[in-house]
């Protein structure tokens, strides 16, 4: 592994491929070559001299998509669970059907729960779904996961009543590990287009950077790069004063402040203002942005990293779940960016849709006032990964982390969808199949 400009990717010949790419279109330049070498982009223009590694036939050639804010870990270990979400369960039959499939006594990984599916899980409700197993189940937010009392006794934590709030820490070491398939996050990734993570684990296992760098995409891993994720909790809310005695503590490194109440962002703007904003800070979620936060969120300069599809996905949840005061000021995007808020995007994945042209057609497709064009929708990908709300551009000099489209950028922005990808490059080297 190789740390390269703030960002861990793998390394084979040189510092990337060189390579011509002919005939694509690049955004104020209409249809040219484009010439790649050491890595990064050596010359645009028509009728490059040499032979043409890739026929790019008018397709368009764009910064790669970068996804801002994703756990890789729960990622991968997704292919070796179960999900048990309102989309693909519906009630206590359905669900202990689903967790008492494979062998009696075998470890059951469940993930993706919603209460909607058969109400609160504890010990005891999960003992009468799957009482001949060990059994855990992570709510969809992944912050809590119930344990049944077989699996309660195999972590030794017999007296626990199942549920567990935050403590993946502790439960780590616990549980048994799963088979983590890191190579076909890369690969499915890489067919979308994505070429780099933001990965947004709060506290970071020992050697996580290394275990993701068999990924073919470039990296971010927050608290081991900057920023610092600061994850906050309502039940153990600090004060602004505490708060920003902590951001104190880190600086010179940004911090990117988990932010889903109202609350958390207030606390969150005070000790900003305290401890003085640093460039490449952020907001990670900004699941509740009242209007008048708008104005300070500008002075201050931060990032908003938002989920924007979260309320297209959950619509019918937050219909019922959010407070009335809450539910017009969720997920902002296009709001912000009015106000002047930089705002950027990631899936949020496992826990939202891991696929960014699915989180842009849901952008778009918002019928809350928050909706963005489509133009809009796709560079909330295509952000540099440490100044998410600084664009990237296809031009002389810069990474060669490409993204080559089948067609023209007018054609991709009007359906926004993984189909229209032929290629991802990182460094000028091909990571697609």
């Amino acid at each position: 592994m190789r740390v390269h400009g703030g960002l861990r990717r793998r390394t084979g010949r040189g510092h990337g491929d060189d390579v011509l790419i002919r005939d694509v279109e690049v955004e104020g330049r209409g249809r040219v070559d484009v010439r790649v070498e050491h890595g990064r982009i050596a010359a645009i223009g028509p009728r490059l001299p040499g032979a043409a590694d890739v026929d790019g036939r008018g397709g368009a050639l764009l910064p790669g998509l970068h996804d801002h804010h994703i756990h890789l870990m729960a990622l991968a270990a997704e292919a070796a669970s179960v999900r048990v979400g309102p989309e693909e369960v519906s009630g206590p039959d359905a669900l202990a059907t689903v967790l008492r499939g494979g062998a009696p006594g075998e470890w059951v990984r469940a993930v993706g729960y919603h209460e909607s599916v058969a109400g609160r899980l504890d010990r005891r409700s999960l003992d009468a779904l799957a009482p001949d197993r060990p059994v855990r189940v992570q709510h969809r937010s992944g912050a809590m996961w119930f344990l049944n009392s077989a699996a309660l006794r195999a972590a030794g934590l017999e007296s626990a009543d199942g549920r567990l709030w935050r403590e993946d820490e502790r439960l780590r070491p616990l549980l048994p590990s799963v088979r983590l398939d890191l190579a076909g996050v890369g690969r499915r990734a890489a067919r979308l287009g994505v070429i780099g993570f933001s990965n947004a684990d709060p506290r970071p296992a020992d050697g996580l950077a290394r275990t993701l760098s068999v990924l073919p995409q470039r990296l971010v891993v927050m608290g081991v790069d900057p920023p610092v994720k600061l994850l906050l909790d309502d039940l153990a809310l600090p004060t602004p004063a505490e708060l920003a005695a902590m951001v104190s503590r880190l600086r010179p490194r940004p911090v990117a402040v988990h932010c889903v109440t109202r609350v958390q962002l207030l606390v969150t703007l005070l000790a900003l203002e305290d401890a003085g904003p640093l460039e490449g800070d952020r907001i990670e979620h900004g699941s509740v942005i009242p209007a008048e936060a708008l104005p300070r969120l500008r002075r201050l300069g931060v990032v908003v990293v938002t989920q924007p599809h979260f309320p297209v996905e959950r619509g019918r949840a937050y219909a019922t779940e959010v407070h009335p005061d809450d539910r017009p000021h969720l997920y902002r995007c296009r709001s912000l960016s009015a106000a002047g808020v930089p705002v950027a995007a990631g899936t949020d994945a496992p826990y939202g849709t891991h696929d960014p042209w699915a989180v842009m057609r849901a952008a778009v497709a918002r019928e809350d006032g928050e909706g963005i064009p489509p133009g809009a929708a796709l560079r909330l990908f295509q952000g540099d990964p440490h100044r998410p709300d600084r664009p990237r551009r296809t031009t002389v000099g810069s990474p060669a982390d490409l993204c080559l489209l089948h067609v023209p950028l007018r054609a991709a922005l009007d359906v926004l969808s993984a189909d229209v990808v032929r290629a991802a490059y990182v460094a000028g080297r091909p990571i697609t199949d």
